[in-house]
């Protein structure tokens, strides 16, 4: 998942996807985007919810920059 996600590791506070969206810890996700976790990283849920988190982030994103005038 690190590979697929390259362009944005250094752009993105991973901290905060983990608590907002997972309620999970930094390390927990950190390990899931590593792999190397019990189950080897991302369950197909668990990817699908980073997925939507994204895309939540991306639209909030273009929304403030709607803003600069």
């Amino acid at each position: 998942m690190r590979a697929q996600l390259k362009d944005i590791l250094l752009l993105t506070s991973w901290r905060e996807i983990a608590m907002t969206y997972f309620k999970k810890s930094s390390s927990w996700l950190y390990h899931k985007l590593d792999g190397i976790d019990s189950n080897g990283g991302f369950t197909p849920e668990e990817a699908r919810q980073l997925q939507q988190a994204l895309y939540d982030i991306s639209d909030r994103i273009r929304r403030a920059a709607d803003q600069i005038k």
